[in-house]
């Protein structure tokens, strides 16, 4: 799926370094930033 500037992001589930599932529609009406970076501390 490909995204355009603007569109809103599809919902999903991932861990957090907490040891907790979150999830994006539960952060709904909160500011939410998603930062990617890809080869640096990530297991993918």
């Amino acid at each position: 799926m490909k995204l355009k500037v603007g569109d809103k992001a599809p919902d999903f589930k991932l861990p957090s370094h907490l040891d907790k599932e979150v999830i994006l529609s539960d952060l709904r009406g909160t500011t939410t930033v998603l930062a990617f970076f890809p080869l640096a501390w990530t297991p993918v």
